[in-house]
């Protein structure tokens, strides 16, 4: 259990959203919490999402993060971590604003939308295959609040794990129609291929991904409900974007997903 009392919580929490809502990145969150203490990275962490639902905002899912080798050895982490999906990060079908981001890249992924609650001691990998109503293909834009992402992995739980918007593809398939570990992905930035990978690389297998998160959810007794969204983690590295990129990424056997940056404050 964490030794950390709660003003210091209070204030890794002010320190991020002063960060997001004036838009100029902080300093990281280590300083006040260490570099190990999960738990109390956590706990700011919720203290944010509930700062965000008392303004209004609505819980659409989970995102998984660092679950890909090639992520982990660019942020120097070594374990998964998730955040909250929130209803406005959904920018599925327009423009990408770049007002709303400090330090973004993009990476691509399997989206999970659940059909039924993953919510129970003994989860098995039976019963996460038996709840997903569909794969689409997913953007996640991943932001920084921590300036220069000069993160250790406190700091990024603290700050929602590290999360921005998303963008999801047309196609919809069911398990049965497709084998999320069998995928191999290609991601480009204006044409130019920037990365690549396979659903091997989230974990072995993105469902193994949304097993973790199913478990730790309900041990944490937040579990995963039907309608959720889930982004299972990356298929490889991800890359720097900027105003005016457009950013395109084949997922095969699913499908293909695409966005614009734009120089806006909303889409």
């Amino acid at each position: 259990m964490t030794s950390i009392d709660q003003a210091v919580i209070n204030e890794a929490a002010e320190r991020l959203r002063t960060a997001a809502e004036g838009r100029v990145p902080c300093a990281p969150v280590r300083d006040l919490l260490g570099t190990e203490d999960m738990e109390a990275a956590y706990r700011v962490q919720q203290l944010l999402t509930a700062w965000r639902l008392n303004a209004g905002s609505v819980v659409t899912g989970r995102k998984i993060g660092l679950t890909s080798s090639a992520v982990q050895a660019q942020l120097g982490v070594d374990q998964p971590d998730f955040g909250v999906l929130f209803g406005d990060m959904d920018v599925s079908g327009g423009d990408v604003p770049m007002g709303r981001l400090l330090q973004p890249k993009a990476e691509a992924e399997i989206a999970f939308v659940l059909s039924d609650d993953l919510d129970g001691p003994d989860l098995g990998p039976a019963d996460v295959r038996a709840a997903v109503a569909h794969a689409a293909p997913a953007l996640e834009i991943v932001d920084s609040r921590v300036a220069d992402w000069d993160i250790s992995l406190t700091d990024t739980v603290a700050d929602n794990a590290s999360s921005g918007l998303y963008v999801l593809g047309d196609a919809r398939l069911r398990l049965d129609e497709f084998e999320p570990r069998a995928t191999t992905m290609r991601m480009y930035v204006n044409d130019v291929r920037v990365s690549e990978g396979n659903g091997a690389a989230c974990l072995g297998d993105p469902l193994n991904a949304l097993l973790w998160l199913a478990r730790t959810a309900h041990a944490l007794g937040e579990p995963l409900r039907a309608g959720q969204v889930v982004l299972s983690g990356a298929l490889g590295p991800m890359a720097l974007v900027a105003a005016g990129d457009r950013v395109h990424a084949e997922i095969s056997g699913l499908g293909t997903v695409s966005a614009t940056f734009t120089d806006k404050d909303s889409a």
